[in-house]
């Protein structure tokens, strides 16, 4: 007889804008106060480091958080053939548990048409780090700084089972997760039943947080209040794609 086996839920936080052309000093800028504001909220954002050809190699290939090394950086992740692609970059926090790790990389720069900028970070799944930052306090300070430092259409921290579940397509900004960000140029939020919580980024747009606990897909009553939720913001005009 065939073993099962549990699948094991994942969960990223990603920033997502359309064609906007920036600089590699840009870019840097954006890049060292995104790294800066989530050195602040958990140690597992606090070091990384680029991709190497093994994991000892990684290790030894820190990125320093300074405008002029990540420019250096930036760079270097220009697309060879196509300047309108815009630069690319991926890092590591350097976690020796790949479930216990996480990781990001960023696009910006991109002008194209129909082409999406992003910043996505792959979040631990299991172990000491896992328990820290899959909670609200520390998603809601990842979305947030993802918000100011990117300045996105959109920006989301979820489930990635609850992702495929709600929206087999995972188009950016069509689907309800556990914290979300929706900028003032794309519409108001309406008034969301409890227990969503609302509160404002700054000048720049609304925070949404689902649910107080952690978010899963094999929980109905998550799955139900997504629903509403999505209604609600569905009818407000605010679950369309900003690239078409």
């Amino acid at each position: 007889m065939a073993k099962t086996y549990k699948r094991i839920d994942s969960y990223y936080a990603g920033a997502y804008w359309g064609p906007r052309k920036e600089t590699p000093e840009e870019c840097a800028r954006r890049a060292e106060a995104f790294l800066a504001a989530v050195a602040d909220i958990d140690p597992s954002f606090s070091r990384w480091f680029e991709q190497g050809r093994s994991r000892k190699d990684a290790l030894k290939r820190p990125i320093a958080p300074s405008p002029a090394a990540l420019e250096k950086l930036i760079r270097r992740g220009k697309d060879r053939q196509f300047e309108d692609i815009g630069y690319s970059v991926w890092a590591w926090n350097g976690e020796p548990d790949d479930y216990d790790a996480c990781g990001f990389d960023f696009k910006c720069g991109g002008y194209c048409e129909g082409l999406s900028n992003r910043c996505v970070v792959n979040l631990p799944t299991r172990g000491p780090n896992a328990e820290r930052v899959l909670s609200v306090p520390v998603l809601t300070g990842l979305v947030r700084s993802m918000a100011l430092a990117w300045e996105p259409d959109s920006a989301i921290a979820t489930s990635t089972m609850h992702r495929d579940a709600v929206s087999p397509e995972g188009i950016a900004e069509t689907f309800v997760g556990w914290i979300m960000y929706i900028p003032h140029r794309r519409g108001s939020v309406p008034p969301l039943p409890a227990p969503v919580r609302i509160e404002p980024v700054e000048d720049k747009g609304t925070l949404i947080v689902l649910t107080p606990e952690r978010l899963t897909a094999e929980n109905p009553e998550h799955v139900e209040l997504g629903q509403r939720v999505h209604e609600l913001l569905n009818k407000a005009g605010l679950l369309r794609p900003f690239v078409s």
